[in-house]
């Protein structure tokens, strides 16, 4: 708290004895001076040098937190006078204990208080050697006691990894599953078969170390690559799998259990909805419940939104209006390759038939609340709805890749094409697709990133029968699923050849 004083003005504080002659002044900003905060990197340091295990107990079949309470000796250096608590932590703090969770400045008794020293000065006979010359210097000089001290340590003192290496069998500490995605108040794990037994503890664990998660699933089998859902069962917490999740600023709903959902993706989902421009239009192929296809017209950008799982069209739909973007979102339940086929026509029928959308402005505050008051029409944009899709979106990495052949002849319809090419702003889209391109661990020497993406030129090649330029295609990397498993978005612009071939 001293460190607020900084910010203070000089005050001059005049300290009088019996004899009422003011002693020398004392200024707060000089007094705040004498604190010191260890940086984040100190502290880190700091921390990292110091481990208290907890007790073990490998037969444990269902979590007992009582059991994990350990007492650790330590020493603490004792103040007679409190003043020089602060000059101390900042001169010695080499030989303070740092951990996380637990203060280093503690109440020794009634009348005073004390600061830890690291756990390797193990009696006071240690200090004279242990301590660098300062703290030494500084012990002298503040009178300070050195005591023993026990320091208590509960379950709530270990993180979750620590908390299952002193729970799980020795053999299988070498993998902790202690990550997981999370979406909304459920985390959701993905147990290889030799942790499955030990479910129940790993998700209690998971679900007391992170308090905004309050449900634990495990995936049951492999994703349906129809819907990209998969079985999963319920470990720890509430029986409750309709989520909540906000991302990009945006407000999603779901039933977890029943559609698709990545929070790691939320990286990529803000990427690509940066490159659209606002008052273009995009065609999500594969839009799920809607993680590009919200943000994006958030952004004012028109979007035609495809799932071919119900569930997914019917969160999506919710989320539509949970999000005030019906102006700017189209919504259907087909087939990936028929919503290719229909967009070019799709997204003429919304500009013919709607033309222009109408956006209130956001307001500036105001002193006087003017939300009872009409909007005027300053308060309002005009927006043209796009004749044409500028981006393609095919988050489907499995499978996103065979479905580019539908690309070949999208503009073949004469009525399409014509109209098209008569807009003096016409663009070809830029398609972005996600795939996957594994290689096996046993590939030797391990393919570069070049290599890898050349080997899915070669497959949107042969999809396409057509050799899309290499160099025209850009490559981000998105993540590595496994470590010989990565994810790639490609984004290309669609060759005029294909686009208007007949």
């Amino acid at each position: 708290m001293l460190s607020t004083f900084r910010k203070l003005p000089k005050v001059c504080c005049s300290i009088f004895t019996r004899n009422t002659k003011p002693c020398k002044p004392i200024y707060l900003s000089q007094f705040a001076k004498s604190y010191h905060r260890p940086s984040k990197t100190e502290r880190r340091e700091m921390i990292s040098s110091v481990k208290f295990d907890p007790p073990v107990n490998r037969s444990m079949t269902e979590l007992d937190r009582s059991f994990f309470q350990k007492e650790v000796n330590l020493l603490v250096a004792c103040f007679p006078e409190p003043k020089y608590l602060g000059k101390f932590v900042k001169e010695c703090k080499d030989d303070i204990l740092y951990l996380p969770s637990i203060k280093h400045i503690v109440q020794v008794d009634e009348k005073s208080k004390g600061v830890l020293l690291r756990p390797d000065i193990k009696s006071v006979d240690d200090v004279s050697s242990g301590v660098s010359d300062i703290t030494k210097k500084k012990i002298e000089e503040y009178g300070l006691q050195i005591r023993d001290y026990k320091l208590k340590l509960t379950y709530d003192f270990w993180k979750a990894d620590d908390i299952l290496r002193a729970i799980l069998p020795e053999e299988l500490l070498d993998d902790i599953p202690s990550g997981f995605a999370q979406a909304g108040h459920v985390a959701h794990l993905n147990l290889k078969e030799e942790f499955k037994k030990y479910g129940g503890l790993i998700g209690q664990v998971i679900l007391d170390k992170n308090p905004k998660v309050e449900t634990v699933v495990d995936k049951l089998d492999t994703i349906d690559t129809k819907f990209r859902t998969f079985k999963m069962h319920v470990i720890a917490g509430k029986d409750d799998l309709m989520v909540e999740q906000q991302e990009s600023g945006c407000r999603f709903a779901f039933d977890f259990s029943k559609v698709y959902w990545n929070s790691r993706l939320s990286t990529e989902h803000e990427r690509l909805v940066a490159s659209f421009q606002p008052e273009t239009a995009v065609g999500d192929v594969f839009a799920g419940v809607g993680p590009f296809a919200l943000p994006a017209a958030k952004k004012n950008v028109f979007v035609l939104a495809n799932d071919l799982n119900p569930s997914s069209y019917e969160y999506l739909n919710q989320n539509v209006k949970l999000n005030s973007t019906e102006n700017f979102v189209k919504t259907f339940n087909d087939d990936g390759r028929e919503f290719i086929r229909n967009s070019p026509r799709l997204m003429l029928n919304w500009a013919n038939n709607v033309k222009k959308v109408e956006k209130k402005k956001p307001r500036k505050k105001r002193r006087v609340d003017p939300s009872n008051a009409p909007p005027t029409e300053a308060d309002v944009e005009s927006i043209n709805v796009p004749m044409f899709i500028s981006n393609y979106v095919m988050n489907l990495p499995d499978s996103a890749l065979t479905f580019l052949d539908e690309f070949v002849g999208l503009y073949s319809d004469p009525e399409v094409s014509s109209v098209l090419k008569s807009l003096p702003d016409f663009k070809l889209p830029i398609i972005n697709v996600h795939c996957f391109e594994k290689y096996s661990p046993e590939e030797k020497p391990e393919p570069s990133q070049e290599t890898l993406q050349k080997r899915v030129h070669e497959r949107i090649t042969k999809i396409m029968s057509y050799n899309v330029p290499y160099e025209s295609m850009h490559f981000h990397i998105v993540r590595k699923v496994a470590p010989t498993k990565p994810m790639f978005c490609v984004s290309f612009e669609l060759p005029y050849e294909l686009a208007f071939r007949k």
